[in-house]
């Protein structure tokens, strides 16, 4: 599994009922669903490429 960094986030209490709501609408914690939602939006914007198992495969015998 991959190590997972953390940090504070500002959000208007608003928008994080929001995210709470729909997180619960989906049966995922809040967290959960801010990563997912950061992870569709880099997957839009074309700026993340999911790893093959391959290529994962091939990075983790380099370590």
């Amino acid at each position: 599994m991959a190590d997972k960094k953390s940090f504070v986030l500002r959000i208007a209490p608003e928008k994080l009922e929001a995210v709470e709501k729909w997180a619960a609408d989906e049966f995922r914690s809040t967290n959960g669903q801010l990563e997912w939602i950061i992870d569709q939006a880099l997957k839009k914007a074309g700026r993340y490429k999911v790893k093959s198992a391959k290529e994962t495969d091939e990075t983790s015998n380099h370590e």
